[in-house]
């Protein structure tokens, strides 16, 4: 079986890497490279590789940017190629996707490369671009995450950085931002402003209640399969029986990131 293959790196090194190992195998055809997005969109359209390599992180426009410009429908099969970044991954990962964390060594390639070849067939693309299309909406929610909370004080607006909340309070139609030395009031309910917050920073630990997961010190036993939740500013939080296990699974996840 005989492949065409497109490169997509806005680093010329890492391109070479790429292209340098391709040329190992007897299989693959390069068909060219490309060091921006937007000549790889042109590239992709007009010579119809079977595989690309697709960097994520690229400035002007992203790998992302890419797949959603031509279409995942439309996208040859694809390895994205990252920097270590773990949120990424786990998208990728999630819906079976091949990928290359950089710098990557010639076994992880070859093994990276060997699955996108038996991927490379009519029903394995049909099944791909379903696959693409949930990685891409995970990492568009990522991006549509508060990284500051606007308020009021006196007759000015204020912006806080999601990183300085200890923890946030349900008040009735407001809510209450916690920070380490004083508190603001937001007129928003507490499900909408957690629609809001990157739920791998934050977690609900109560109904009335939201924690930002750096800033948890400890977690104790109390009774009736309840637990007591230290934030960092000492401020001691009761969590429901039923966030326990969810909140040990993120709180996990966020030691590992």
């Amino acid at each position: 079986m005989s492949l065409t293959a497109l490169v997509v790196d806005d680093e010329p090194i890492a391109r070479r890497a790429v292209l340098r190992l391709l040329r190992d195998d007897p299989q693959i055809r390069v068909l060219g490279e490309c060091g921006d997005g937007a000549s790889a969109v042109v590239a992709i359209r007009s010579q119809r590789p079977d595989l690309v390599f697709l960097d994520i992180q690229m400035p002007a426009m992203t790998g992302m940017e890419v797949v959603a410009e031509i279409g995942a429908d439309r996208m040859p099969a694809t390895i994205f190629v990252t920097a270590y970044e773990q949120y990424a991954v786990r998208a990728f990962e999630a819906n079976a996707l091949d990928y290359l964390v950089k710098p990557f060594s010639r076994e992880r390639f070859a093994a990276t490369l060997l699955r996108a070849k038996a991927r490379v067939s009519a029903s394995a693309n049909e099944a791909s671009s379903a696959q693409i299309l949930q990685a891409l909406e995970a990492l568009r929610r990522r991006d549509d995450y508060l990284e500051r909370i606007p308020v009021r004080v006196d007759e000015h607006l204020v912006f806080v950085a999601v990183d300085d909340v200890v923890w946030i309070k349900a008040n009735g139609n407001l809510v209450q931002i916690h920070l380490a030395d004083r508190v603001h009031e937001l007129r928003e309910t507490m499900t909408a402003l957690a629609a809001r917050l990157d739920p791998r920073r934050f977690a609900r630990v109560h109904r009335s209640a939201i924690v930002n997961l750096r800033r948890v010190k400890t977690v104790h036993p109390w009774f009736n399969g309840h637990h007591v939740v230290t934030m960092d500013s000492g401020q001691q939080l009761r969590m429901s029986r039923y966030q326990h296990e969810a909140f040990l699974r993120l709180a996990t996840t966020r030691q590992e990131d």
